[in-house]
C-alpha cells in the first residue's frame, strides 16, 4: 500500500459523530445490496485508503487543484511552479487534481508526477456523443503521454449531457483499460444518484465521484453517499471563505476586493443563489470566532468541516502555484478537531441559506457551467 511505511492504519469514520463506515450500497435491479466498501485513515489523519472491490485510492485528505495554474489568476512560471511542486510533496500533500485535456499553460508541469512519484488525479470531459473503444483508448493514451506515465493513478470521467446515455459505453471502455493496466482506478465527475445507479447496474467499478460541496450546499441531499466516496471541490469557494473577505460589502462597486478570477466570480454566485452577500458575511464571522478559537484560519476551519462530513473520503485545494502558497494553513488542518459548539454554530448560519439542491442538484453540478469548466 502506497504511502503507508510510516502509518498505522485505522477503519475510517466518515462523520464528524463517529459512525463507522464498513460497507457502501449498490443498486442492483431496484434493489440495494451491500458489498465491501472499506476507507483506512492513517493515524496522522493525513491520508485515506478507500477501497471498492479490488480496486483502491491511496491519496492525501487535502488534494492540490491545479485549475489555477490553467490561466486566469496570473502567469505560472514553470520553474516555480515546478519547485512550489515540490514543497508540498515535501510537506506530505503530494496528490494533486488536474485535467490534461484543458491544455493548461505549462503542459510539461505534467511531467514531473512520473518524476518525483506524485499522485496525479486527472479528468476526461468527452462530447456526450456514443463512444468507441479505439476513441476511448486513443484519448486516453494522449493522456498517458503528455503526463509521461505508463498508468494514469485516476481518471475521473464527467458527462455533461445526460440526455444520451452514452456514458455507459465509455466507461465500460475506460473499465477495460483499467483492467489492462493503463488507469489504476476510474470515478466521476459530478454524477448525480440516478446516473450513478445505472453506473452500478451495469457492474462499472467507480471508487469516488468529485463535487461541488462547502458550506452553502451542505443541506443537499446527496444520496450516492451511501455507496460511494465522494472527493469535493469548492470547499473554500475560490477563496471567498477567507478572512479577506470578511467585513466585506460587495454590493457598493469597488468597495470591497475584487473580485478578479474565474472562481471568485464562480462561487459568487453559488453565494448569491444561497442567500446573498449579508447572510455569508453572518457565516464568515461565525467561522472566524471559531477559527480564532482554535488559532488557525478560516480556509482551515471549512475544510475541516467538510472532510468530516459522511463519505467525504478528501478536499480540494487550489494552489497558485510560485504565486502564493498556504503549506502551513493546510497542514493545521489534520490536526484540527471541531467541538459541538463549532459545528452547531456553523450549521445554525448555514441553514438559514437557501435549499441548492434545485439549482445544483444532489451531485453538486456547477451553477451555469457544464462543458466549459472542464478543471473545477
Amino acid at each position: 500500500m502506497a504511502g503507508t511505511a510510516n502509518n498505522s492504519w485505522n477503519l475510517f469514520t466518515f462523520s464528524s459523530i463517529k459512525r463507522r463506515l464498513k460497507y457502501s450500497r449498490v443498486i442492483e435491479k431496484n434493489k440495494m445490496v451491500t458489498r465491501p466498501f472499506v476507507c483506512l485513515l492513517s493515524d496522522d489523519k493525513q491520508r485515506v485508503v478507500v477501497t471498492n472491490g479490488k480496486d483502491s485510492l491511496d491519496i492525501c485528505r487535502v488534494v492540490n487543484g491545479m485549475w489555477q495554474t490553467s490561466g486566469g489568476w496570473g502567469r505560472i512560471d514553470r520553474d516555480n511552479a515546478v519547485e512550489a511542486m515540490l514543497r508540498y510533496a515535501d510537506a506530505g500533500l503530494n496528490t494533486f487534481d488536474l485535467a490534461d485535456i484543458c491544455k493548461p499553460p505549462h503542459m510539461d508541469l505534467l511531467k514531473i508526477f512520473m518524476v518525483f512519484s506524485l499522485i496525479d488525479l486527472t479528468k476526461w470531459v468527452p462530447p456526450p456523443v456514443k463512444k468507441t473503444s479505439s476513441f476511448v483508448r486513443e484519448n486516453i493514451n494522449v493522456s498517458r503521454k503528455k503526463m509521461d506515465v505508463a498508468s494514469l493513478d485516476m481518471l475521473q470521467f464527467h458527462w455533461w449531457d445526460y440526455s444520451n446515455p452514452g456514458y455507459l459505453d465509455a466507461l465500460k471502455h475506460l473499465t477495460d483499460l483499467k483492467e489492462e493496466g493503463k488507469i489504476k482506478t476510474v470515478a466521476l465527475t459530478n454524477f448525480d444518484t440516478e446516473r450513478l445507479q445505472k453506473i452500478l447496474e451495469n457492474g462499472i467499478p467507480v471508487v469516488s465521484n468529485q463535487v461541488q460541496h462547502s458550506m452553502l450546499t451542505c443541506a443537499l441531499n446527496k444520496r450516492w453517499q451511501s455507496f460511494v466516496s465522494s472527493l469535493e471541490y469548492g470547499t473554500v469557494m475560490g477563496g471567498l471563505l477567507s478572512e479577506k473577505f470578511l467585513d466585506t460589502n460587495l454590493t457598493i462597486p469597488f468597495a470591497g476586493p475584487p473580485l478578479n478570477t474565474p472562481s471568485l466570480q464562480k462561487y459568487k454566485r453559488m453565494v448569491d443563489a444561497w442567500g446573498g452577500w449579508n447572510l455569508f458575511q453572518v457565516l464568515l464571522q461565525t467561522l472566524k470566532r471559531v477559527a480564532s478559537k482554535h488559532g488557525v484560519s478560516i480556509p482551515t476551519v471549512a475544510v475541516r468541516y467538510i472532510l468530516d462530513q459522511q463519505a467525504v473520503a478528501g478536499s480540494m485545494v487550489g494552489v497558485r502555484l510560485g504565486l502564493a502558497e498556504h503549506i502551513k494553513d493546510t497542514n493545521a488542518i489534520f490536526s484540527l478537531v471541531l467541538d459541538e459548539e463549532d459545528i452547531s454554530s456553523i450549521l445554525e448560519v448555514s441553514k438559514k441559506g437557501k435549499d441548492l439542491m434545485k439549482i445544483i442538484s444532489d451531485c453538486g453540478d456547477d451553477i451555469g457551467a457544464r462543458k466549459d469548466d472542464c478543471i473545477i
